[in-house]
């Protein structure tokens, strides 16, 4: 499984990306306005850190905006995905601007019909939100699980990117049900390290090692 971050903050993906645990990147409009960062300066910036794909996301809805934000985008870096919402309109600029040959994450996506749309478009990847489907009362990783099956009937290549993570246990659960991504603010990351036993362990370890009165350097 591929980690991606869901961040603008350059200063949190440049030290994941150092720990080797970040393998692409997505951004939101929500993330750039609460930032105040320059959208299209931000998207270079976390280019020319992260080698693999960085989701910038239109802000058209209609198909002729869509296509020109798009290819705009797409001019800022050879790793930019190209993020379109799961429209009628974002769907057909997705087969337009794939087979032009730019990757589109194809994001907002709620459901299974919405998925095979997406696969069917060539999108390069796509986004179930999982963590707003559990806020209205529905198990989104039960998306995640179905579009899995589904994809793995036939050949599709659009990868499933699990999106709207909350906590470490959607990141476990996704892994289990073969999602090929999981992208995670970082704060949820940070939280994969996080065990009782290990912290317990180490300072038994530590005070161990203390009596010994032995040094490796």
């Amino acid at each position: 499984m591929r980690f991606f971050v869901d961040s603008v903050d350059i200063v949190e993906i440049k030290k994941l990306t150092e720990l080797g645990l970040v393998d692409g990147v997505t951004t939101n409009p929500s993330l750039i306005a609460k930032s105040g960062q320059n959208f299209l300066e931000t998207i270079e910036k976390i280019c020319a850190v992260v080698a693999g794909p960085v989701s910038a996301e239109v802000a058209a809805t209609d198909y002729e905006d869509m296509i020109l934000e798009g290819r705009k985008l797409a001019k800022i870096a050879k790793n930019v995905a190209i993020k379109l919402p799961l429209i009628e309109n974002g769907v057909r600029a997705c087969k337009t601007l794939a087979s032009e040959g730019y990757m589109v994450n194809l994001t907002l996506c709620f459901s299974v019909s919405q998925a095979l749309l997406a696969a069917k478009a060539g999108a390069a990847f796509v986004s179930p939100f999982v963590g707003r489907l559990d806020d209205i009362g529905i198990e989104g990783m039960d998306l995640i699980d179905d579009v899995v099956k589904v994809f793995s009937n036939y050949e599709f290549s659009t990868q499933v990117l699990v999106a709207s993570v909350r906590n470490p246990n959607h990141v476990v659960e996704a892994a289990l049900m073969g999602a090929d991504i999981v992208t995670l603010p970082p704060s949820v990351l940070w939280k994969l390290f996080d065990h009782p036993l290990t912290e317990k362990g180490l300072q038994l370890f530590l005070a161990d090692w203390e009596k010994t009165g032995q040094a490796i350097l």
